[in-house]
């Protein structure tokens, strides 16, 4: 392979992808353990693992490296297991509570035993400050000095980490909150400070509080980390330009990263999304519901018409994160989900996962439970010898004597316990598929199922027969297409405002001045990244009068140059409504909350080269596994070797170095030389 390279980097709950694109277009995979305690080391072996691969050292492929692009977990793993900062949070005077009363709901409002949502902000580091901006920006109240220097106190008498700053009303005016920035970090010179009007200048104070306290919760781990990583790139050879993907899908430079930390919650998934989303380009189809299976999760999202579902308002670990994002689901069933019997007796799959150490009970590495690998190794679906390529050979006696510990507590054979362990894995990520579909009234019938991560293989034909999809797309790359798709998007970096006085819609004058300033300040921040002229996309959440939420309505087939904009802003939101809830309501005041844009750099792609016409393989052998409760003699197909168009019916196994496919009876598979697997899947 030929330089210079891209490099994209997916770091997972088990492993670590790392994916080169040469100069040629094609495409290398390597992978390592994840290094939970500090995640820059498995990165730093992953990227040795590929130089190796390429009979190169580190230093000689990152020199020619021109982009890295990375998805972390950091922020995520954070919030999840609470172990974030250190965190104070200054308020108006009166609103310290507002984290905690969140909007007054609860997520099960029948559910009399549900405890309270948790803070990450405990009540007395909520300290009040004097002040009051109204909310059509007048300074009702100047910030009080002697307020803020007794907070100040408290800060540095409880040894704080990060500071939230989130005043009222400061996304109509964020004064008070620079004041007050400055005077504390010259007071605590390595806190880290963030404020709600640069992180999520809008209206609604839960959500613009709790994705400002996220922030200022995740800000120094991820700062740190990205330091760290930065500095053993430096160390290594690495000059280029170091991107990190966020949630929304776009990538941005570190610093950015660094400085909203919380857009990286969705870091890691939302790689798989972009991958979909240039396969769908290249001519996959534009209606796609991806699955990837990891080895502590499954991330499903969906992308209708060749675009992928935004959203806001995502949860981690019960904290609201208000930033724009790719539409994730995310489950707790992968290939290192734990089987348990519940107290009931009955046999249970998930969420807690074995994760990168110790791992299934077959790596060996001392896991004694049960985990969905150890079912599938144990069902013949994986070959013990081949695994990872051959770099890795799984223990079989050590994943049977966990099966069989769990099958004699249900009083089941080992194989039946295996079989079972599978297939309630099967249903979970099914479940989560109509979550992503069903339950937001889209069929998936009419969409294909694109499986990767490094276990979708083995359960992607049984999951779509429960949903009633008829076609999987596995893609060669299977196992890194999450990396991969790093390398696929392009740089992207979000503005929004609300308005003042929502009523109704601005004048026209108003309403062109407003989205000026938002795409002026956009490409501004845009081209100190990377030169040349973005890209602008508008958008607006809107509602009617009377309700109470907003709908995301994209404005980009909106002309903006002819005259009468604010009609057709409203004929806009009308047909978004009608689309979203079969109804509009044309006589009725519609209101303009908040104006959004986003500003794109597009950065230069490499196309894969098509895979080479070649003679049609014959399969490598034959393995025992159990199909329908039963053993069968199976064959198995070499992933790599298959021709492009080569047909292959099930039952049948096709492996890689890096994932299985499963092809159970009635599937009939054909090798497309775009570079994935397509099985029709036959229907029940």
């Amino acid at each position: 392979m030929m330089g210079p390279y891209r490099i994209g980097v997916d770091v997972g709950g088990t492993f670590t992808d790392v994916v080169c694109i040469g100069a040629d277009g094609e495409t290398v995979l390597a992978k390592a353990a994840t290094t939970p305690h500090d995640q820059s080391e498995g990165v730093l072996d992953g990227l040795r693992t590929l130089a190796a691969q390429l009979h190169i050292t580190l230093r000689e492929l990152l020199e020619v490296t021109e982009r890295l692009v990375h998805g972390t977990t950091v922020a995520t793993n954070a919030l999840l297991e609470r172990r974030t900062a250190k965190v104070a949070l200054l308020t108006t005077e009166g609103h310290r509570d507002v984290i905690e009363m969140r909007e007054g709901l609860k997520p099960e409002r029948y559910d009399l035993r549900l405890p309270p949502a948790p803070t990450l902000v405990p009540r007395r580091l909520r300290l009040p400050l004097r002040e009051r901006i109204r909310a059509d920006g007048r300074e009702e109240r100047p910030l009080d000095p002697s307020s803020l220097n007794t907070a100040i106190a408290t800060l540095q008498s409880e040894g704080v980490d990060s500071v939230a700053l989130c005043l009222l009303h400061s996304w109509r005016d964020g004064t008070h909150e620079r004041q007050a920035a400055e005077a504390i970090q010259a007071a605590l010179p390595d806190a880290y400070v963030t404020l709600s009007s640069d992180v999520l200048p809008q209206i609604k104070e839960y959500e613009r509080f709790s994705t400002t306290v996220v922030n200022a919760a995740v800000g120094p781990i991820v700062g740190r980390y990205l330091g760290r990583l930065q500095t053993r790139l430096t160390e290594a050879g690495f000059h280029a330009p170091l991107f990190v993907i966020l949630s929304h899908g776009g990538v941005a430079p570190v610093e950015e990263a660094q400085r909203l930390a919380a857009g990286t919650a969705l870091s890691g998934p939302a790689g798989g999304v972009a991958a979909a989303l240039a396969l769908a380009r290249a001519g996959l189809g534009g209606n796609l519901v991806t699955f990837d299976v990891g080895g502590t999760s499954t991330d499903v999202a969906l992308v209708a018409g060749g675009e992928a579902a935004l959203g806001r308002g995502r949860e981690v670990g019960g904290q609201r994160i208000a930033l724009e994002s790719l539409d994730i689901v995310t489950l707790g069933a992968g290939g290192g989900s734990l089987a348990f019997v519940d107290a009931g007796g009955m046999l249970r799959v998930g969420p807690r996962s074995a994760g990168a150490v110790p791992g299934p009970a077959c790596y060996g590495a001392g896991g004694t439970e049960p985990a969905v690998t150890d079912a599938n190794l144990l069902l013949g679906y994986l070959d013990p010898e081949r695994f990872l390529g051959g770099k890795r050979r799984l223990d079989r006696a050590a994943a049977a004597a966990a099966v069989e510990r769990l099958a004699a507590k249900l009083g089941l054979e080992p194989l039946a316990c295996a079989a079972g362990i599978h297939q309630l894995a099967n249903v979970a990520m099914a479940e989560g598929i109509r979550v992503a579909t069903v339950r937001r009234g889209v069929d998936p019938r009419g969409f294909t199922l694109l499986a990767f991560g490094g276990a979708a293989g083995l359960h992607a034909s049984a999951v779509a027969r429960d949903l009633g999809m008829t076609r999987v797309a596995v893609p060669l790359l299977a196992a890194g297409l999450s990396a991969w798709g790093m390398l696929q998007t392009d740089l992207r970096y979000e503005l929004a405002r609300s308005l003042a006085d929502a009523v109704g819609l601005p004048a026209e004058a108003d309403l062109r001045a407003l989205y000026a300033a938002l795409e002026s300040e956009a490409r501004a921040r845009l081209t100190a990244w990377m030169p040349g002229a973005p890209e602008i996309r508008r958008s607006a959440d809107m509602r009617y009068g009377e309700q109470v939420f907003e709908v995301a309505v994209p404005l980009d087939a909106v002309d903006w140059d002819a005259p009468g904009l604010p009609a057709r802003v409203t004929e806009a939101f009308h047909q978004r409504h009608e689309a979203l809830f079969t109804y509009a309501l044309r006589g009725e005041e519609v209101v303009l909350v908040t104006a959004r844009v986003a500003a794109i750099g597009q950065l230069p792609t490499r196309p894969a080269p098509l895979l080479p016409a070649r003679a049609k393989a014959e399969p490598a052998g034959t393995r025992r596994a159990v199909i329908a409760g039963a053993l069968h003699d199976l064959p198995v197909w070499s992933f790599a070797e298959l021709a492009p168009d080569q047909r292959v019916e099930g039952p049948a196994i096709v492996e890689s170095d890096t994932t299985t496919v499963l092809l159970l009876p009635g599937d009939s598979a054909r090798l497309d030389a775009r570079g994935w697997l397509e099985v029709e899947v036959e229907g029940e």
